[in-house]
């Protein structure tokens, strides 16, 4: 270890017992971090519903059906 990471873990150790291990909790930054995300969750979500109303999508017909639409439409013109 290098004189300055050990110093740095010392200060952080020190700093972790001065902590009760029974009170530990999320603080401001956690609440930031969570309010954030959900923040752009929410976006995430409104600018994929928009995209999606954009999408003009018509789904091909199954190559079997083709050959029967066609078929029925030939025997309905000659009956």
């Amino acid at each position: 270890m290098t004189p300055s990471t050990s110093l740095a873990m010392t200060h952080f150790v020190t700093i972790a017992k001065e902590l009760d291990k029974d009170k530990v909790t999320p603080g401001v930054l956690g609440f930031i971090v969570f309010a954030v995300m959900g923040l752009a969750v929410w976006a995430l979500m409104k600018s994929m519903n928009r995209h999606m109303g954009k999408v003009d999508f018509e789904e091909a017909p199954e190559p079997g059906t083709e050959a029967e639409t066609s078929a029925a439409g030939t025997k309905a013109d000659k009956g």
